[in-house]
């Protein structure tokens, strides 16, 4: 079976997405047949990186809608949007402050411009075992301690809906005169409703990274750039566009962009209001939870949390007496609902606009039925994913390990070595290890309790993840 009969008969499932595209599907926002519409730079329809006529407009369209002083479209998802962001930002060999959450196309852009990244660590949750938001305190601490720094690049939202203090991080970048890039690719829908925080370009950013397919109604691999800020030079920002996007762009994915941003002009208030309203609902239904436990909107300050995306639904399985994986599982086989991501402590779902009433019923009705069948235990002592015991040791930089000679060598023997790839838990892609960083005993702990957990580890040197690379 080829992927088109795969995809065919995955459709006609009965399967419910909670996971990205946004559009979830739905056949209400559903477009004609692709192949009517599938075109090239023909006479009347505008070139992307030359753009003066429909995609100007569209991309306008979408400035306005956003509120930002230069929008652009992304056909090779965030992370074309990203390397753009740091090429066209900082110049090569710069020094960087880079959240450690962020995404490895954030890493990549290091690596290819040669940059000297210093990173920053969010505050860690114990209750959901979970990354929290970036301190602004630690912010400053940074910039007056190391007063070259070029560029902040931090993740806001994080992958479960973890907002930092964008507001306060900006005046304080702005105030060092540094820019503010923002990777808020699972963020394209906010500011839209008053149940929803603001986004990042509201809060001050001078760029923003947005994904619209991840929680909005857009085809996969599309997403904006907004550049708001004189601190970046939005022609070198066009220059980076150019490189690092084809020059063949889709115009079925630049039409999607289009229908997306023209239904918010249109019809956003209908839809939030339908959505929030369809969220809320499911909150209070899963109050009556026992024994697992929702990442409740109305709790963040207990968390400690400075904002919440109630889009992202965590549900945690800690003291009780699966793991995350068991209900992953149970979700998918046994009442035909497909998450987003997993991990030991926790099961994550997306949803959007594109969500129906049925489909958050099934997965609360799904919820409360596995919650019946749970036993709750006593909390285990033991290492959390936020658990941060340790700074890896940064010895290189990765461009120069990648220039090195390299070897693979079993993981067991590894211990003292330094990296010479990066190793990601995928999702989300936040790398464990970077190249150039000395592999410690307890990041080794930590991948061997991962791979039995059956989590998944992407930069290992083969599939049982029993080899890495290292540097001779």
């Amino acid at each position: 079976m080829n992927l088109y009969d795969k995809l065919i008969e995955y459709s006609r499932d009965d399967y419910y997405p909670m996971h990205m595209p946004g559009h979830k599907r739905n056949a209400a926002f559903s477009m004609t047949n692709p192949y009517s519409i599938d075109i090239t730079e023909i006479e009347g329809f505008d070139n992307l990186h030359h753009a003066e006529g429909i995609l100007l407009e569209g991309m306008e369209q979408a400035a306005k809608l956003y509120n930002s002083k230069h929008t652009n479209y992304l056909i090779g998802g965030s992370t074309a949007g990203l390397l753009t962001a740091i090429g066209a930002a900082a110049n090569k060999g710069d020094k960087v402050m880079v959240a450690r959450n962020c995404h490895k196309a954030v890493y990549h852009g290091i690596y290819l411009n040669e940059l000297h990244p210093v990173y920053i660590y969010p505050q860690a949750d114990t209750h959901f075992n979970i990354n929290g938001g970036i301190s602004p305190e630690k912010i400053e601490e940074l910039l007056i301690k190391h007063k070259d720094i070029k560029l902040i690049i931090l993740t806001s939202p994080t992958y479960e809906g973890v907002i930092s203090d964008i507001p306060s991080i900006s005046r304080i970048a702005h105030k060092h005169k540094v820019p503010l890039l923002v990777d808020e690719a699972h963020g394209a829908h906010l500011g839209f409703h008053t149940g929803f925080p603001d986004n990042s370009i509201q809060a001050g950013a001078d760029i923003v990274i947005h994904s619209l397919h991840k929680t909005l109604p857009a085809f996969t691999q599309t997403g904006l750039i907004h550049v708001n800020s004189d601190l970046v030079d939005y022609e070198k920002i066009k220059k980076y566009l150019g490189i690092y996007q084809t020059s063949s762009p889709s115009y079925l994915l630049m039409a999607s962009i289009d229908r997306c941003i023209t239904l918010l002009l249109d019809k956003r208030k209908e839809l939030f209001d339908r959505y929030y309203n369809l969220l809320q609902n499911f909150y209070d239904h899963m109050k009556a939870l026992k024994n697992l436990k929702i990442l409740f909107p109305d709790n963040i300050k207990n968390y400690g949390f400075y904002k919440f995306d109630p889009s992202k639904i965590t549900i945690s399985v800690k003291n009780t007496d699966i793991s995350g994986i068991k209900l992953y599982d149970m979700l998918l086989k046994e009442y035909k609902i497909q998450m987003e991501m997993v991990t030991k402590d926790y099961v994550l779902g997306m949803t959007s606009i594109c969500d129906t009433t049925e489909g958050l019923h099934r997965l609360s009705e799904a919820l409360l039925d596995i919650d019946k069948k749970l036993e709750s235990i006593s909390a285990i002592p033991g290492k959390h994913l936020t658990d941060k015991t340790e700074v890896p040791e940064w010895v290189m930089s990765s461009w120069k390990a990648d220039n090195c000679l390299q070897e693979s060598i079993p993981l067991t023997l590894s211990e003292g070595r330094i990296s010479g790839d990066y190793v990601y838990l995928y999702p989300p892609g936040i790398p464990l290890l970077v190249p150039g960083e000395r592999i410690s005993k307890s990041l080794l702990e930590d991948i061997y309790s991962y791979q039995r957990e059956g989590l998944h580890l992407q930069g290992l040197q083969d599939e049982k993840g029993q080899y890495i690379k290292v540097i001779l």
